[in-house]
């Protein structure tokens, strides 16, 4: 309840009073008026911030319905709880049907409003919440060619491209290392791994796969070979 601030408007004091002190000993921040006017120039002060608002409904100046009806008018969504001495249900429907969030009759027992109280404000810590934005899936794009990490996708001039897992593994390698020249000795620990037993030419035979599916179909090869050394993936010279 740290920094929990509470504004309580009613009109009795030695209610109050006693309110007051119940909540301050549970460690909330509470500030009491006994006018609706005065409640309303706190509620509408900008160097004020409450978390929730405890309101009789009988006040002088403003009644509690009526602080209720402004609030909720300047699209304040802060918690509401409102306390009356008559259990008439037509009150209660009123102030629920008006944006309150619950509502207590006088006389009360303070361990039920302090249990109120605890799940307005746990409430409304819940719904204020920032969401969470869903994590966004990683893309690599070279050239007309899109990479999404993710969801194991490939694309190049719009069109889908069905890639195995490890001529899937071999083109992200590349691309993310676009311009720059890669060994064999590189990409195979890279992409098949370092303890990976077996001939470099298990390379070149997966060029060779990724080369018919990324470059021959479309007029412009990207793979391309530098003798004695390995491949690199970059935009072809004229």
């Amino acid at each position: 309840m740290e920094n929990m601030s509470i504004l309580v408007v009613e009109d009795e004091v030695n209610i109050a009073r006693v309110v007051k002190l119940e909540l301050e000993y549970e460690g909330y921040q509470v500030t009491t008026v006994h006018d609706g006017l005065e409640a309303w120039q706190l509620m509408t002060d900008k160097d004020q911030q409450f978390h929730l608002f405890i309101l009789d409904v009988m006040l002088p100046g403003l009644s509690g319905m009526e602080l209720l009806r402004r609030i909720r008018r300047e699209e304040n969504t802060t918690p509401v709880l409102m306390l009356t001495a008559r259990d008439a249900i037509v009150d209660k429907v009123t102030g629920l049907d008006q944006g309150a969030d619950d509502y207590m009759t006088k006389p009360f027992e303070i361990e039920e409003l302090l249990a109120r109280i605890r799940v307005l404000v746990r409430r409304s810590q819940l719904t204020q919440k920032p969401v969470e934005e869903e994590p966004k899936d990683e893309l690599l794009t070279f050239m007309d060619i899109e990479v999404n990490v993710d969801r194991h996708e490939v694309k190049r001039e719009e069109q889908a491209i069905d890639l195995t897992p490890r001529e899937f593994d071999l083109l992200v390698y590349l691309i993310q290392n676009k311009q720059r020249v890669l060994t064999r000795e590189q990409l195979l620990d890279r992409v098949w791994g370092f303890d990976y037993i077996g001939e470099t030419n298990v390379v070149d035979v997966y060029i060779r796969y990724l080369r018919q599916k990324i470059d021959k179909p479309f007029e412009e090869a990207y793979i391309q070979t530098v003798r004695g050394v390995g491949y690199v993936m970059k935009e072809p010279t004229a």
